[in-house]
């Protein structure tokens, strides 16, 4: 099973974020702008909690709170779940699955050094099988 660090390796470290005092409305243009479904909140490079589209349904519109008011320390998660570069991918999938979560900040020696979604997570578990299937297909017709 491949680890965090492999999957990285492969798709990439880029880490978008906010700071705890930008508005909700700033951190929702840069999720449209890069794509992603949640923000890490950093404050001087430390990890002091993540914004996701769902923190902002839930948290935001269903109070009908005003993004261009509201500060992202308002609706973020603060308590982050985060794995190692070891981790293996198995372990992020019972970790999102369990607690219900999509993104998991990667850290290496107290800094954040990556992000993993559910969709990484996702896409090499269908990997591995693909490549397990294939292999047994070769071992049985030769």
């Amino acid at each position: 099973m491949k680890t965090v660090e492999q999957v990285l390796g492969h798709k990439g470290g880029a880490v978008y974020g906010v700071r705890p005092d930008d508005t909700v409305f700033r951190a929702l243009e840069m999720m449209a702008e890069k794509g992603v479904g949640a923000l890490l909140v950093l404050e001087d490079d430390e990890l002091v909690g993540i914004l996701s589209e769902r923190d902002y349904a839930r948290k935001g519109i269903l109070m009908d709170r005003s993004s261009h008011e509201t500060k992202v320390s308002e609706l973020m998660t603060a308590r982050v779940l985060c794995v190692g570069l070891e981790t293996s991918v198995d372990q992020c999938m019972a970790l999102m699955t369990e607690k219900r979560i999509r993104h998991l900040p990667v850290l290496e020696g107290g800094h954040v050094v990556g992000v993993i979604s559910i969709g990484d997570v996702v896409r090499t578990v269908i990997s591995e099988q693909e490549f397990i299937i294939s292999e047994l297909e070769r071992y049985i017709n030769s």
